[in-house]
């Protein structure tokens, strides 16, 4: 569904933008993925409206089909945030075990305890974290936003069949300019 428009009080979530994920080979390009993510942040921070940056630490025990699960924690240095994030104090950070941002954390706590009743969402993988935060968001009650620009994955097929056949059903969908000029919008109309 396109872009018609953002809730007074909605967050930008920044899914797994992190150290020890950005060296694979996504399409498109994670450099563009994180500049227009970036820019999402910077009016969002200007508008005070909530940040939450999302870093993956590990994986949930469980099946193990898929190879050993014994060791569910990632190395050092793997779960830092990317510095081009610019973290901030009032930024609300989120480690999560799992895919999406919401089934191992506080996070949907930590959102309506300021009233937040939509989720941008951005990062990697378009058809994992990405995926599984907006699904869990929605599953919630979250109206969900999806900046299709500002994500990206290691499979094009996978992150083409989310944007195209995942995403229509769980909310609308725009570029992280049309975003920005949402909110740019709004603001000065007030």
């Amino acid at each position: 569904m396109p872009l018609t428009i953002l809730d007074p009080n909605t967050a930008l979530i920044v899914v797994d933008l992190q150290k020890g994920i950005v060296n694979g080979n996504f399409i498109p390009p994670i450099g563009e993925v994180v500049n227009r993510t970036r820019a999402l942040i910077d009016v969002f921070r200007a508008k005070n409206l909530p940040v939450v940056l999302v870093n993956v630490a590990g994986r949930p025990p469980g099946r193990t089909e898929q190879g050993p699960r014994g060791n569910t924690s990632f190395s050092e240095g793997w779960t830092e945030l990317l510095p081009q994030l610019d973290r901030q104090p009032s930024d609300i950070v989120v480690t999560k075990r799992s895919s999406g941002a919401f089934a191992t954390t506080d996070l949907e706590g930590q959102l309506k305890a300021r009233g937040v009743t939509q989720v941008v969402v951005t990062g990697v993988a378009t058809s994992g974290g990405v995926e599984a935060t907006a699904r869990q968001a929605y599953e919630l009650g979250f109206n969900v936003t999806l900046a299709l620009d500002a994500m990206t994955d290691i499979r094009a097929e996978a992150h083409e069949y989310s944007i195209r056949s995942v995403f229509p059903r769980l909310g609308e969908t725009g570029s992280n300019r049309e975003i920005i000029s949402l909110l740019e919008t709004r603001s000065s109309a007030s």
